[in-house]
C-alpha cells in the first residue's frame, strides 16, 4: 500500500464529514499521519482565525456568522493546500451549498456513527459544544435525532461512507483511495 499513498498524497484533499461526536477529527489526525500530508480541524481553524472559541462566536454574533466564518476558512484552506485532510464541523456540508464545493475539490467521507454512540459521546462533551451545552439527555437524545436526520441528507452526498464500528486505518485509507 505505501506505492499507492506515495502516488495519492502529491494531490489529495479529504474532508472527513459526519455528526459532531463520529470521530472526525481523531480519524483526520491518524489519516494525515498516515498519508504524511497535513490535518486541519475546521472547528479550530475558524477560532484561530477569529481569536475567540466557537462558543464566544455563537454567544456574539450567533451560527449563521458562524457557518460564513466556517465557510470562508474552509475555502482558504483548499485553495491554498494541494493536499490535506480536513476534519469538517457536523453542521458544515449542510450550509452554502458547502457540501457540493468539497465534492468538487476533493474526496468527501462521511464516518456515519450510529445515534446510539453518539449520544453516549456526546452526554460527557456537552460543556465545549456550543449547540448541545445547555440540553438535558432526554433533549440531547432528541436533537440528534432530528439534527441527524436533518444532515443525513447532506452527508449521503458523501463519495465514500464508513459505517463500521468501530473504524479501522487500513479500511478507512482503502475506501478513500478505491472511491
Amino acid at each position: 500500500m505505501t506505492g499507492i499513498l506515495s502516488a495519492y498524497k502529491q494531490v489529495m484533499k479529504i474532508f472527513l464529514i459526519g455528526f459532531m461526536g463520529s470521530g472526525k477529527t481523531h480519524w483526520g489526525r491518524l489519516l494525515s499521519q498516515k498519508l504524511n500530508i497535513p490535518f486541519f480541524d475546521l472547528d479550530e481553524q475558524v477560532v484561530s482565525h477569529e481569536g475567540k472559541s466557537i462558543a464566544e462566536i455563537f454567544a456574539e454574533s450567533g451560527e449563521e456568522h458562524f457557518r460564513l466564518l466556517e465557510k470562508d476558512v474552509m475555502h482558504i484552506i483548499a485553495e491554498s493546500h494541494d493536499s490535506f485532510v480536513m476534519a469538517c464541523g457536523g453542521g458544515t456540508p449542510c450550509y452554502f451549498n458547502n457540501i457540493e464545493y468539497m465534492n468538487q475539490s476533493g474526496t468527501t467521507v462521511w464516518i456515519n456513527t450510529a445515534i446510539d454512540t453518539l449520544f453516549y459521546r456526546l452526554m460527557g462533551e456537552k460543556e465545549k459544544r456550543p449547540l448541545i451545552k445547555d440540553l438535558t439527555d432526554e433533549q440531547l437524545r432528541g436533537f440528534i435525532g432530528k439534527k441527524y436526520a436533518d444532515r443525513k441528507i447532506y452527508y449521503e452526498q458523501a463519495d465514500v461512507v464508513i459505517d463500521e464500528e468501530p473504524v479501522r486505518l487500513d479500511f478507512l485509507i482503502e475506501k478513500i483511495f478505491h472511491a
